[in-house]
């Protein structure tokens, strides 16, 4: 079981771009052939992006769904020749977003603006009162420990001891370490 979470760590989000209207066919039809051809452990997750508005009509709200990008799909998944077999020969897929026809994988910046990625599970099981080593930055290779963490904003408040006094030091997630 911890074998297939480190290969899941290995994975990364790639954007494949689709005919307009058929993200949610090209779902279908890759999950599928990822389950017939038994390859879950190298394709992991394949999302369409959706974002909910509120539509007034006849004086009534109603809330809708829509496709946050369309014509594109979000796939997490191990990129080696027969993955990108898969993906490319999936009906309804034009090709993977990148230069050429190299796939680049989308950066952790971009994978956590467009929610696909629990946040919690991504910045690490943390926890309040855990002691953790700072690892960049101008407080580099101080220990302290974790008072409040806001997976929202990315940020970790870490009580370090500097001069005999506790100070208080707002870091992003990738700043620490568990120890």
């Amino acid at each position: 079981m911890s074998e297939d979470l480190n290969r899941e760590d290995k994975a990364k989000w790639y954007v494949i771009h689709t005919y307009s209207g058929h993200e949610n066919k090209v779902k279908a039809n890759m999950e599928a052939m990822v389950q017939n051809r038994k390859m879950e452990d190298v394709i992991f997750d394949i999302q369409v992006p959706m974002e909910e508005y509120v539509e007034k009509k006849d004086n009534k709200e109603k809330v809708k769904e829509r496709k946050l990008f369309p014509s594109y799909v979000l796939v997490k998944m191990i990129m080696n020749d027969e993955s990108w077999y898969l993906v490319r020969n999936t009906r309804g897929v034009t090709g993977f977003v990148g230069p050429g026809s190299k796939p680049v994988p989308l950066s952790d910046e971009e994978v956590l603006a467009l929610g696909v990625a629990d946040k919690k599970e991504f910045f690490g099981n943390y926890e309040v009162g855990e002691n953790v080593k700072i690892v960049s930055g101008p407080f580099k290779d101080f220990v302290g420990e974790i008072r409040s963490m806001s997976y929202d904003k990315g940020k970790v408040e870490v009580i370090v001891s500097m001069f005999g006094r506790d100070t208080s030091v707002e870091l992003d997630f990738n700043q620490i370490l568990k120890i």
